[in-house]
């Protein structure tokens, strides 16, 4: 899938700078970038590249300069931004729903503090290519929302605020971006990755159940990757904030792809509708931003499905342990 989005190097001038270098989007962002030629800085807290070898071989991932190091550690943020001359960010470094439930402290450091040190790193050094991940998850605080809040998405909402006001105080500007639910290969973590560990499943022939139902989005890690991308590729006036949904559908549509790709597949579905919401435009970000790529649902699903037996065959990744 990486042949699918084009990204074009003269849209750079320097390095690009992408924290949770080591998480489902950092990974395919990694990729993109390397494909296309564009020097990049990889920060993460582990050293682990486990997402990353399943887009990309060895040759490549050396081509990276990855650096470990802590994203709410003010001062090695700011150090390693400077000292590499860094002239884009993607900041998607964060803990998820369950990680923000056991343990909110740790959460709001990472979420919160994480994405303050970005922005403050940006102000010291006049960067005007800045995107972050904010989260769907923020829509439910909004005033009358039926929808759960969490922590996770009032950590987001927080960021988004925190840009706004960096932005109207030292005019530092920002893309904030709310993916939906990610799938593909890498997506592996999360309360929302259970239709790729199915996906997973189908290919390896083993009984899985999606403990829930009814609507979700379907947002390819791929396209997700390159809409960050694309969002540092221009430089940036406004603090802006935008929903990245994707496709609109159902768990059921997404089993019943999996079907037909896969009739001997064992995969059910168990459980109540997720309380967030997947109906969202993305032609706002795209007016915004421009076009970034798009995938097809039963384009997306086969080929990560088709991803999934190769890397199964080949023993580089095993479905012993679905979680």
């Amino acid at each position: 899938m990486l042949d699918h989005f084009t990204i074009n190097s003269k849209d750079f001038d320097g390095p690009v700078f992408v924290t949770g270098a080591g998480g489902c989007i950092g990974s395919w962002v990694l990729a993109l970038l390397v494909k296309s030629k564009i020097p990049v800085i990889a920060f993460d807290l582990s050293s682990k590249k486990n997402r990353l070898k399943l887009l990309m071989d060895d040759k490549d991932i050396k081509k990276i300069k990855w650096v470990t190091g802590d994203i709410a550690d003010t001062q090695t943020v700011a150090k390693v931004i400077k000292k590499n001359n860094v002239c884009s960010i993607i900041h998607l470094a964060a803990l998820q729903v369950p990680f923000c439930i056991a343990d909110p402290v740790e959460g709001a450091k990472t979420n919160v503090i994480g994405t303050i040190n970005i922005l403050e790193a940006a102000k010291l050094n006049n960067l005007k290519r800045l995107t972050y991940a904010s989260s769907v998850a923020s829509h439910a605080l909004a005033p009358k929302s039926t929808y759960k809040s969490t922590l996770y998405g009032a950590y987001k909402l927080c960021d988004e605020n925190i840009a706004s006001v960096y932005h109207q105080d030292w005019g530092v500007p920002s893309i904030g971006i709310r993916p939906g639910i990610i799938y593909g290969i890498g997506r592996d973590q999360g309360l929302t990755s259970k239709t790729t560990v199915a996906t997973l499943a189908a290919a390896a022939g083993i009984p899985y159940t999606i403990p829930f139902s009814g609507p979700i989005s379907a947002l390819h890690a791929g396209e997700a990757a390159a809409a960050f991308i694309k969002a540092v590729s221009i430089k940036q006036y406004e603090s802006p904030v935008f929903d990245l949904n994707g496709i609109s559908t159902t768990v059921e549509e997404w089993v019943s792809i999996l079907n037909i790709i896969e009739p001997k597949s064992l995969i059910n579905i168990k459980g109540d509708v997720l309380p967030f919401p997947f109906d969202l435009s993305n032609q706002p970000i795209r007016n915004y931003i421009g076009d970034y790529g798009k995938v097809n649902l039963k384009v997306g699903i086969s080929q990560t499905f088709r991803a999934f037996k190769n890397l199964l065959l080949r023993g580089e990744i095993s479905a012993n342990n679905l979680n």
